[in-house]
């Protein structure tokens, strides 16, 4: 059973594009559909884990916005991090999903129950990966895998009658 969700953010739950403007400014673009998926996964007890190369405040309020309370910024070395916050919640590699697009993600990719990637993820990413969504990073993908994890634990059909519900 899948306990933990661990995403990366640009060209998992961004399209991978870094926008700056003339001041400095970094902008990001998040999906509304990958965050609903984020939310209710949390709700129902899965819980999520961001892991990211880069270092961003657009990326804390997101996270902050979504309820996701392990958010590790700047790392280069995902295996290291990710066992920390394993051994945090004592659980282990099994329990643990990972959704990433790049090289960075292989390795951790690899010691992971399941794998899932961006349809326009890096090739090496492709190859491993367990599940490949539909969409491109930023698109819906990461959705896709969420609902997908769910649905295999009996979960989605919960969220979804929380939401089909006229009693509310």
């Amino acid at each position: 059973m899948i306990k933990l969700i661990v995403l990366d953010v640009d060209g998992t739950l961004t399209d991978g594009k870094l926008y700056i403007d003339n001041l400095g400014n970094e902008m990001k673009a998040f999906n509304v559909k990958d965050g609903l998926a984020i939310s209710q996964s949390i709700k129902y007890g899965v819980n999520v884990a961001i892991i990211t190369g880069k270092t961003s405040k657009i990326v804390e309020k997101r996270c902050a916005e979504l309820g996701i309370k392990e958010i590790r910024q700047g790392i280069k070395n995902k295996v290291l991090e990710l066992k920390e916050i394993i051994d945090k919640y004592s659980l282990t590699f099994d329990e643990v999903a990972y959704m990433g697009d790049d090289l960075l993600d292989l390795k951790v990719m690899k010691l992971c129950r399941l794998s899932g990637a961006p349809k326009d993820s890096v090739e090496e990413v492709l190859n491993i990966a367990d599940f490949i969504s539909t969409k491109n990073g930023g698109d819906g993908a990461v959705r896709e895998f969420i609902e997908m994890i769910l649905k295999s634990q009996g979960i989605w059909d919960k969220v979804l009658s929380n939401f089909e519900s006229t009693a509310q």
